[in-house]
């Protein structure tokens, strides 16, 4: 682990990815992911296997209370969280761990398509050459934004040699006089994401990569055909929602709703007058998104605030508090497709994941807004304690070890310690996506 200071606050990172600079062998094929969310801070523990399998082998949940909407707005209580979830999941899996492969999400991402066309420099044969491939990316991330956002992820979306459109992996070796990219930007707040870093550094471990939440979600919950034929990622979180397209087997959208399940809670709490504990257990236990599903004479005891009296009242009333919110939810993820450009191109349907997209009716009702085929993402693609991750509020722990064992593959198990000359030089590497083809 090394230390790197900025702006006088030390930052513990250990990158593995492709540059100059030191080198060092992991102890073991351990890896770990931490997803640091809303409600909750989920740490699980992997041993990646030799046929690239990902065996989890330790798990930790605990409440988050430092976060809003995905942002750190209590530096200690978050710090305190994750050392408490990671420390359980060292101690289930009896295994030491210092670093981990990190999510960041939150209302402050943003995304944009980008074009850039470059000439190829190989003058004699024309052919496109690994470095072509990175200089038209670097070219389309060549982009104004205001001093406080940096790029977070470029994800090539297609590639075009002269006049030959739809090339989805890079064309190195291909014949051509001019090369163009289409790239999907990813921007979040400089500093939302040192934030998550400085908390995670302050619980004692070391930062190996960030990716995209919704898009480690994917990872878990998504097959190769539903990419390919296009598909929308709904990950439903506490504080937010967030969106992705996928057309053509890669990222060609993303947003982020700020909205998520704690308004359901929050409505379930002020209309029924109970405790937001109450309300959130209510919700989970009893609620549904479409109030024609429910019996209308099964009844609830509800209690009340602050030692009030508790009172009964039917299931169907609870469902007609959730509906509006959530039909509310997919609303504004359905005018965010819309939007975008590229609703037409989603042929295999939508796919919800998150911890909400466990309440009962939200399919139907999902269906009902989008119009197309919906089905719930559950993790998988992993081994091991697979009862303790296979519930979507899950979904963006688990691909994010299956990112880290993509990664430890792919870096032939050498991790390596980069000292960057600018402390925001990590957030120009948290997913640089054109690496995963060399």
């Amino acid at each position: 682990m090394r230390q790197y200071k900025f702006d006088n606050t030390i930052y513990n990172l250990t990158l593995p990815f492709m540059m100059k600079g030191g080198i060092r062998m992991p102890k073991n094929n351990i890896v770990a992911s931490l997803d640091v969310g809303t409600s909750k801070v989920a740490a699980f523990i992997g041993e990646v296997h030799e046929d690239g399998h990902v065996e989890i082998t330790g798990t930790g949940i605990t409440p988050s209370k430092g976060l809003r909407k995905g942002v750190v707005v209590n530096l200690e209580t978050t710090t305190n969280s994750i050392k408490k979830a990671m420390e359980t999941a060292k101690m289930m899996a009896g295994v030491e761990v210092n670093s981990v492969f990190a999510g960041v999400a939150g209302g402050h991402i943003r995304g944009i398509n980008h074009h850039a066309i470059v000439l190829i420099s190989n003058k004699k044969n024309r052919i496109i050459t690994e470095a072509d491939v990175k200089r038209v990316i670097d070219q389309a991330k060549n982009i104004e934004m205001p001093i406080e956002r940096e790029i977070l992820a470029a994800i090539p979306r297609e590639f075009i040699v002269d006049d030959n459109k739809g090339i989805i992996v890079p064309p190195i070796g291909m014949t051509g006089t001019r090369l163009e990219a289409l790239v999907h930007i990813v921007t979040g707040a400089v500093t939302s994401i040192q934030n998550i870093i400085k908390a995670i550094n302050n619980a004692g471990l070391s930062v190996e990569d960030i990716v995209l939440q919704p898009i480690a979600s994917g990872l878990a919950v998504l097959d190769d055909d539903e990419k390919r034929m296009g598909v929308i990622l709904v990950d439903i979180g506490a504080g937010t929602t967030d969106v992705v397209a996928y057309v053509n087997g890669t990222v060609w959208h993303t947003g982020v709703i700020p909205v998520g399940g704690d308004q359901l809670t929050n409505d379930i709490a002020v209309g029924l007058r109970t405790p937001m504990i109450s309300a959130e257990t209510i919700k989970k236990d009893h609620g549904c998104a479409m109030a024609n599903m429910v019996d209308g004479k099964a009844v609830l005891d509800i209690p009340g605030i602050g030692g009030r009296q508790s009172q009964s009242v039917s299931e169907r009333v609870l469902a007609k508090i959730i509906e509006p919110r959530a039909e509310e939810i997919m609303d504004f993820v359905y005018r965010e497709i819309q939007g975008s450009g590229y609703g037409d191109m989603i042929k295999s349907g939508v796919v919800l994941t998150g911890g909400t997209s466990m309440l009962n009716g939200i399919t139907n009702l999902a269906e009902r807004v989008f119009g197309v085929p919906v089905r719930v993402g559950y993790p998988q693609g992993v081994n091991g304690l697979i009862e303790k991750v296979k519930e979507p509020m899950y979904a963006t722990g688990v691909g994010l070890l299956l990112h880290g064992a993509e990664e430890r593959k792919k870096n032939k198990g050498v991790v390596r310690d980069i000292k960057p000359n600018h402390f925001n030089k990590i957030y120009k590497r948290m997913k640089d996506w054109l690496s995963d083809y060399f």
